[in-house]
């Protein structure tokens, strides 16, 4: 019975992130890719992720300090951070960076540094969310199988 309690509090704050625009597509394809054989690799992936991307992130906020600022540049990191972020389905950060790229090619550094802001704390969200996520998972058990959100 608690087994079961568990399994659907982790179920709905999975649906959460979806319903809240924090997920997309992509995190569900992680989780296909998920087995017997690795049973934790999305929270592998997604440690992974905020591993790296801590490292563009220290380089985004450096190039932000820069005067003039070289848009070239931070657009540069900025795309490979847009990469990372949406290899794991991280849908509002992913949208953030859109922005911030846009406000590059437009020489808009006020923008940069507005959306920059935005950026870290959707990433932050993000992190606790999921952190919460994973441990509830691994508290529960083995899932039978990954399965779309509705």
């Amino acid at each position: 019975m608690e087994r079961n309690q568990s399994r659907r509090q982790v179920a709905l704050t999975r649906q959460s992130l979806f319903d809240q625009g924090f997920l997309d597509e992509q995190f569900i394809q992680l989780e296909e890719l998920q087995d017997d054989a690795n049973p934790n690799f999305v929270e592998e992936v997604v440690s992974l992720h905020y591993r790296d991307s801590a490292r563009l992130i220290s380089n985004i906020e450096k190039a932000l300090e820069k005067n003039p600022l070289d848009f070239n540049k931070l657009d540069g990191y900025m795309h490979q951070f847009k990469g990372s972020s949406s290899s794991i389905g991280a849908k509002k950060v992913k949208a953030e960076c859109t922005l911030f790229r846009e406000y590059c090619k437009a020489g808009n550094g006020e923008g940069c540094m507005r959306t920059f802001q935005q950026i870290k704390k959707e990433y932050a969200t993000l992190k606790r969310k999921l952190e919460t996520y994973f441990q509830l998972a691994r508290q529960a058990g083995p899932a039978d199988t990954a399965c779309r959100p509705k």
